[in-house]
């Protein structure tokens, strides 16, 4: 047996407060471990990581207060109380700002699931070949599961969504989902022909229930008047929330957050790092405890870290023809957690790459930046449209990544589209601010007057998207 050496209380009291004489600290097992200080270039350099790690699951909670913060689902728009659906009946307005990068050929159908107590069942129904889509999301904002046209087929379905660590019995003919975090985003599509075909669409959406397991098998009517929480911000969008914190306050919003939802496995290397910072998972987070020095840092590190996404998101991905193309690590990003990050910024809620591929727009085909003082054509050789099993779209967004007002309520141009195609069998689309005329229109996706990002999106893309063999056309400036 090895030599053990005993120490009384008083002795142990001695020799820690010689050790933090020292400049050493006492793990909490009473072990010493040297942390010695970081620099401030160290400090800058983790601060900036933690800004990156944090940022998606913030973005997740500002949405997550904000959208469910009603009292039922017909007081506002797009928002429902938790474990209830909020559907779009019709494309959103010109000035709905909840989220970026909105699509206008589905119809979004919106749920929180909240499964502290119990599992939420998921029902779908036959959608009679309609193309639909039901991704669910952690509330690091990463896809888990899909349910849909792709992955389960358009036949009707019953999914139970349990949380992690929950060990009971789902009823038969009920299928099981373990979700990473107790509390899950569903943000839902439906494909959708245009304004004539709302109804259909809408048949499809009241389709989509939700039910507590307590309430399985029973008439379950989802409540109502339901109490709100007034220190909710309603009209600020949760971009504009989020992109407001400073440094230490996001420090402190992803230690309240940890301590709801677990981080994920492979954090642990980053996990191990934040605690140089006071970060731990499962514990609080006193931001007083930073020296004013290093609250600077913190601070200048999350404000310059900002700026070099919003520069990242215009790099990111594959750059063929004036696009940026992602085709990897989309949904899903493993420690990625810059990729993560900028696709929060970018638009909250991607899809996996499978499901659909979003290349964006910032410059035309000689690099100039996309502007609407000046007139494009986006030219497709016959045969050579969007390689997509489902559909493809491009939609039209400020640099913010919002839709702008237009003269024709226009938003989006794709392959539901009566486009007109030249005699060749080649495609052209107009994209400029102001009318191409009138024998033109039909092909004319409308432009603002300034800067704007147009996306292009392919749902369930054929391999020639993921592999890159084919790529978008440009932005080719007319006169």
């Amino acid at each position: 047996m090895g030599d053990k050496i005993a120490m009384g209380s008083t002795a142990r009291t001695t020799f820690r407060n010689a050790l933090l004489a020292l400049g050493l600290s006492v793990g909490f097992h009473g072990i010493a471990a040297a942390q010695p200080a970081l620099s401030a270039e160290e400090t800058y350099a983790l601060a900036r990581d933690a800004y990156l790690y944090a940022y998606p699951i913030a973005s997740m909670d500002a949405t997550l207060r904000q959208a469910t913060n009603v009292p039922d689902t017909a007081s506002v728009n797009m928002r429902a109380p938790v474990n209830q659906f909020a559907h779009a009946r019709a494309y959103p307005r010109a000035d709905e700002k909840d989220v970026v990068r909105y699509n206008f050929d589905t119809l979004y159908s919106f749920a929180w699931l909240d499964l502290t107590y119990e599992p939420v069942i998921l029902s779908v129904p036959d959608t009679q070949g309609r193309y639909y889509l039901l991704p669910m999301l952690d509330m690091w904002s990463e896809v888990f599961s899909v349910v849909g046209s792709r992955t389960t087929g358009n036949q009707a379905g019953h999914y139970g969504i349990v949380a992690p660590g929950w060990n009971g019995a789902l009823p038969a003919g009920v299928t099981k989902i373990v979700a990473p975090t107790p509390v899950i985003w569903i943000l839902g599509r439906t494909k959708t022909d245009g304004p004539a075909d709302y109804d259909n669409v809408h048949t499809v959406q009241d389709g989509y229930k939700l039910t507590p397991l307590s309430h399985w098998g029973k008439d379950y009517t989802p409540p109502k008047n339901l109490p709100t929480d007034p220190s909710v911000d309603n009209k600020t969008p949760p971009l504009v929330q989020v992109n407001s914190l400073d440094g230490v306050a996001m420090l402190s919003k992803l230690a309240e957050l940890m301590a709801k939802y677990p981080p994920h496995a492979n954090d642990y290397p980053l996990l191990f790092r934040l605690k140089a910072l006071g970060i731990e998972p499962g514990k609080p987070f006193d931001a007083a405890k930073l020296d004013p020095q290093t609250a600077a840092v913190v601070n200048k590190a999350a404000k310059e870290t900002l700026e070099y996404m919003q520069v990242a998101m215009t790099k990111s991905g594959d750059k063929v023809n004036g696009w940026n193309i992602g085709r990897d690590n989309l949904g899903t990003y493993g420690t990625w957690y810059l990729r993560r990050a900028v696709i929060a910024l970018g638009g909250l809620g991607a899809n996996l790459v499978e499901d659909a591929v979003y290349p964006i727009a910032f410059v035309d085909g000689k690099g100039k930046p996309l502007s609407g003082a000046n007139k494009y054509v986006l030219h497709f050789e016959k045969g050579k449209t969007p390689p997509a099993n489902a559909f493809w779209s491009i939609t039209m967004y400020d640099k913010d990544g919002f839709q702008i007002p237009n003269p024709i309520d226009r938003f989006a141009i794709g392959s539901y589209d009566k486009l007109a195609y030249n005699p060749d069998g080649s495609l052209d689309i107009y994209v400029q601010a102001n009318s191409p005329g009138k024998d033109k229109e039909a092909n004319w996706l409308p432009a603002p007057k300034g800067a704007f990002q147009p996306t292009m999106r392919l749902y369930s893309p054929r391999p020639a998207v993921l592999d890159g063999t084919w790529s978008p056309p440009p932005f080719r400036k007319v006169n």
